[in-house]
């Protein structure tokens, strides 16, 4: 059932605590934490508490904690001191998009200039 953790997903795994992950900030609704295979300097995962495939499901089923998603992604930006030299966010959708786990995630990447397009 959409929004039940999902005994096969490894982000609802670091949300139970039964795999351990490098938190950075815990909220209510939401989990930040260092990502094992980093594309910056600073790479930190936002993820909801709540199980939802991609934020494409969860803005439609929940649009608070999307808000929710993005003001964390300001706080790990001014934590990691990222404000003022600017920091990119990413929601993956599919795996088309290179999304690898299905839950929702948002990818908060800086500490080196970042080209555009990307990849």
């Amino acid at each position: 059932m959409a929004g039940e953790p999902q005994a096969d997903c490894l982000f609802c795994k670091i949300v139970a605590g039964e795999v351990p992950a490098t938190i950075v900030r815990e909220t209510e609704t939401t989990v930040a934490f260092r990502d094992i295979n980093p594309q910056a300097p600073t790479h930190v995962l936002i993820i909801p508490k709540v199980h939802y495939p991609d934020a494409a499901s969860l803005a439609a089923a929940e649009p608070q904690i999307i808000a929710d998603i993005m003001r964390e992604s300001r706080e790990v930006a001014a934590e990691e001191k990222m404000e003022d030299r600017g920091y990119r966010v990413v929601f993956n959708t599919g795996s088309g998009a290179g999304q690898t786990v299905f839950h929702a995630h948002l990818h908060v990447l800086g500490g080196r200039g970042l080209q555009w397009p990307p990849g």
